[in-house]
């Protein structure tokens, strides 16, 4: 005769299941069946009955907290008693995998119910913990959303969507702003240090309905001559700029040009003068905001830094016009004397161009003009420089064509037109970096390494959200910001729901013998 199974109540102590589970978990590795695998394969089986141990002992400690019976009257934000109380349930995915959470709500005709249970465990609105959203933007900020999933999946067991994913990265990156807003001066910068502010753009390639709308009308206009292939000058994909700012300070490190030109040598042919490393970096990136908010942010930062202007301000640009327009007036509004520094490997690069046009590819005479023009250029003779050149073009043995001069005469315009910013004697005298390695790297960091990736189309929400995440890593902030938003979700998600934003007191249970069905089976 078969036997019969019937549900029964039994009287489980406090932790009994996590209790019973760990038991069990014992029992497997004593088995035959766990002495026969390979260690390999073991810990794997472990990993997995592991994290169920874990599950289990989180829903225990949950179930333990009670319902959430406030010990005094329940008031909402709009001063109205809040008096009808109904049990609800909810799940909650942790690190773990699934839990339940039953909790009272307290409801008003019309109104949605509040939890004091949730407010007091700060649990979010969505189905996923706090530690699983943390875990999301950590990875989010290293990797594609498709390994993000593969990653936390590994990891945790909880298998979340593409979509889910940006939309839990969105919400990790909500505070930033206020985060940066809120934060204290940092420590007190060495003696001699220069406080450094630089910025760059970057284009990442976007949805066509989120381009800027100058670029979204271009790309509507834009017709292929082929059906198959790209002609000369046409683009397949329309992008959006970023906008990179950073904020950093070095000590003052005085050289001689001679000092500048020396690494400049192909490596092994010159021996490198340690450089200071910068110190209290923040950088950061944006393609919502313009650059001018931007650049405010970054005058703002460095006015937190330094509030009495006691540091020398500096500023290192690569000759963007729009660029140097915006730090002039920043410079002026904050009544700060900045000097601002172009880019001296920017310079570099127009020189060698030029060189290029004027002497025979691979010849010493190459070489050395452009090691003697740059040697001028640093000791401040940069308008001298532009007229040699033009000189040269001119009687060229070759007698250049106009196309062929045309390197030369962009190299003279520049040097020329940003005369102003080329007092390299004077920067170096006073030890600040005249190159924008910082900015360059920051660009190749936060924005090409992770947004440029083949096929990727980004929306503007999901690249804001990468783009800060990837930012408060970059910054070493990723930790105290994460405080600083589980704080903030909780004023937002919870005491905003109630009187004076203070939460009720919750009546503490004793840890009284939990009921939990289990089978037993008759004959």
């Amino acid at each position: 005769m078969g036997a019969a199974c019937e549900k029964i109540a039994v009287e489980v102590a406090p932790y009994g299941e996590g209790r019973m589970e760990f038991e069990a978990l014992i029992d497997y590795l004593s088995s035959g069946d766990a002495k026969r695998l390979h260690p390999s394969d073991l810990e794997r089986a472990l990993e997995g009955r592991g994290r169920e141990l874990l599950r289990v002992l989180l829903q225990d400690h949950i179930d333990l907290r009670g319902r959430g019976v406030a010990a005094e009257a329940v008031i909402d934000a709009r001063g109205a008693r809040r008096t009808k109380t109904r049990p609800h349930q909810r799940t909650l995915t942790t690190v773990f995998g699934d839990v339940s959470v039953e909790r009272y709500g307290y409801g008003a005709p019309g109104q949605a119910s509040v939890h004091p249970l949730d407010a007091q465990m700060n649990l979010p609105v969505e189905q996923y913990s706090l530690e699983v959203r943390r875990r999301v933007a950590e990875e989010t900020a290293k990797q594609s959303f498709e390994e993000v999933g593969q990653s936390i999946e590994a990891r945790t067991g909880v298998r979340i969507g593409k979509r889910q994913l940006e939309a839990l990265a969105v919400r990790a990156a909500r505070d930033f702003d206020a985060f940066y807003g809120a934060r204290q001066s940092p420590s007190a910068p060495p003696p001699g240090s220069v406080l450094v502010i630089s910025a760059d753009g970057k284009g990442v390639v976007m949805r066509k309905e989120d381009l800027r709308p100058g670029t979204a009308r271009a790309a509507h206009r834009q017709r292929h001559k082929y059906a198959r292939r790209l002609a000369k000058g046409e683009k397949r994909n329309r992008k959006r700029m970023a906008t990179v700012a950073s904020v950093y300070a070095v000590a003052a490190d005085p050289r001689a040009p001679e000092d500048i030109l020396r690494p400049l040598a192909p490596v092994g042919q010159a021996e490198r003068r340690p450089r200071p490393r910068a110190q209290d970096k923040r950088v950061w990136a944006s393609l919502e905001k313009e650059p001018a908010e931007v650049l405010a942010e970054a005058f703002a930062e460095a006015q937190r830094r330094d509030p009495r202007h006691q540091r020398p301000w500096m500023a290192v640009v690569d000759g963007n016009e729009h660029q140097l327009d915006l730090l002039e007036r920043l410079r002026a509004v904050y009544g700060v004397e900045m000097d601002i520094v172009l880019d001296f490997i920017h310079v570099c690069e127009y020189v060698w161009k030029a060189a290029h046009a004027l002497c025979r590819e691979g010849s010493a005479e190459l070489e050395q003009w452009v090691s003697t023009r740059l040697e001028r250029i640093l000791r401040g003779q940069a308008v001298g420089v532009a007229a040699g050149m033009r000189r040269s073009a001119t009687t060229h043995r070759g007698h250049l064509s106009a196309a062929g001069r045309k390197p030369v005469d962009v190299c003279a315009d520049y040097l020329r037109k940003y005369r102003a910013y080329l007092d390299y004697p004077r920067y170096l005298a006073r030890g600040y970096p005249i190159a924008s390695g910082v900015i360059e790297g920051a660009c190749r960091h936060l924005v090409k390494d992770r947004m440029d990736l083949t096929g990727a189309r980004w929306s503007l929400s999901g690249a804001e959200a990468v783009l800060k995440l990837r930012a408060l890593r970059a910054s070493a902030d990723f930790h105290e910001y994460w405080r600083f938003h589980e704080a903030r979700e909780q004023d937002r998600n919870h005491r905003s729901q109630y009187q004076d934003n203070r939460v009720p007191e919750i009546i503490r249970p004793d840890l009284p013998a939990r009921r939990s069905a289990h089978l037993r089976c008759v004959t």
